[in-house]
């Protein structure tokens, strides 16, 4: 199965997420398919960039985006 979820890359007690499209079977931080946005949450106000083209194609072709991805999405009006 396809997720769409974040990788978490930064610092120790600093983290930045990449938002990535990986097999399930994946580890967290291992191979993805494609990169399609970037989540920081350490900034005031939180950044979130996504590209809305891509993640509603992946979203069409039956990945699944996880919780937090999901809560994002729909935060900033990606998806319904």
């Amino acid at each position: 199965m396809v997720k769409i979820r974040l990788h978490r890359m930064g610092a120790k007690k600093a983290p930045f997420y990449r938002v990535v499209v990986a097999d399930s079977r994946y580890p967290r931080d291992g191979r993805f398919i494609e990169e399609v946005g970037i989540y920081d949450p350490m900034k005031e106000p939180t950044e979130f960039r996504v590209d809305a083209d891509k993640v509603k194609d992946w979203i069409a072709k039956g990945a699944q985006p996880t919780d937090t991805v999901r809560t994002l999405l729909k935060k900033n009006g990606v998806i319904d």
